[in-house]
């Protein structure tokens, strides 16, 4: 995977979206969506892919998002966990996050957050742009 004479670095993304309803199908419609985006916006090879840590509000339990993920071509040697989400009271419902940490050539400076449908209010900064390293 790395080229001779290639700065290589670890980056986090993060990334979020909602579920129409708590069912097989609108979650794995909706983790399909999300991570399309997370690998075309960052033109990602799942290979880059260290680990990815999902997190899912209390109200979804109809499918882990890890084993929707797994289903994706490449991402069978990702390691990947489920968590729940932490209950806040009038926090954002039906909401499936994800962490994950990736390795990408140092020079390569924009990462784009994907937040998604009712999540774009959870990081708006970041429902619309890359977000670029500072070049110290």
């Amino acid at each position: 995977m790395e080229d001779v004479g290639v700065a290589w670095q670890v980056r986090a993304i993060r990334g979020a979206t909602t579920v129409s309803e708590n069912t097989i199908e609108a979650m794995t419609e909706a983790v399909t969506e999300l991570l399309d985006e997370l690998e075309d916006r960052n033109q990602l090879n799942p290979e880059q892919i260290i680990s990815a840590t999902f997190s899912a509000t209390r109200d979804l339990d109809a499918i882990f998002p890890a084993a929707i993920a797994r289903q994706r071509s490449h991402w069978n040697n990702v390691p990947l966990l489920d968590v729940q989400q932490m209950y806040v009271k009038d926090s954002l419902e039906r909401c499936i996050r994800f962490l994950i940490h990736i390795n990408q050539p140092q020079d390569h400076t924009e990462i784009h957050h994907p937040y998604l449908r009712g999540a774009k209010k959870l990081r708006p900064d970041w429902s619309l742009s890359s977000v670029t390293l500072s070049s110290k």
